[in-house]
């Protein structure tokens, strides 16, 4: 059987979709696939950033993290999303990244890729599920197969239950709420896992 390739494509600006990314590498590693990390393009101007102790630092701490471009989809056989949640949708970072793929997706190489999501927001119930569905409506139109944790495991439980993907809460301190290293890692090896049935299945 071949190997997977797995591109793990994130926005963070405080770090918590940034280590939800490198648990759900840990956890495709594990499954028997190649992994990259890739942050999308920040935004954001330079004084608001440096507005914010925490993310001036998260900006320092990634400096070395490669940004995401269409290469890394087109090399991808499964991608994992991670992104915060935004007014109940996905950040204009990821949306741009999405937009650049027009190209990509004209000449269908985005169909048929794997694809599952990730998120965090500040509440409980603060819009994680709509972050997600935004995320998988872009994904329909890129032809992808949607891959989602649902309830395929108990420790989906422990980090809230949520079946579209991983979702967590970050409190005021900045710090997760939830534990959710375990879930993200399951939904990491089920993606690998219908990753490596659809390739497979296809040669």
């Amino acid at each position: 059987m071949s190997e997977v390739k797995l591109a793990v494509i994130y926005y963070s600006s405080t770090g918590n979709n940034y280590q939800l990314s490198k648990w759900a590498e840990e956890g495709a590693k594990d499954a028997g696939a190649e992994v990259k990390v890739r942050k999308v393009a920040e935004l954001a101007p330079e004084e608001a950033i440096a507005s914010n102790p925490v993310w001036q630092a998260h900006v320092e701490e990634t400096k070395d993290v490669p940004e995401a471009s269409s290469d890394d989809i087109e090399w991808a056989d499964a991608i994992i999303f991670s992104i915060p949640t935004r007014f109940g949708n996905m950040p204009s970072q990821m949306k741009q990244f999405f937009d650049l793929q027009g190209g990509l997706w004209a000449s269908g190489k985005t169909v048929n890729r794997v694809v599952s999501g990730m998120t965090s927001a500040q509440n409980p119930h603060g819009g994680q599920e709509a972050t997600l569905l935004a995320l998988y409506t872009s994904m329909f139109h890129w032809g992808t197969i949607v891959v989602a944790p649902g309830y395929s495991d108990q420790v989906l439980f422990g980090a809230g239950g949520n079946p579209y993907g991983t979702s967590v809460t970050v409190g005021q301190d900045g710090k997760m709420v939830e534990d959710v290293e375990g879930a993200v890692k399951h939904q990491a090896k089920r993606t690998i896992e219908v990753a490596t049935m659809i390739k497979n299945g296809s040669q």
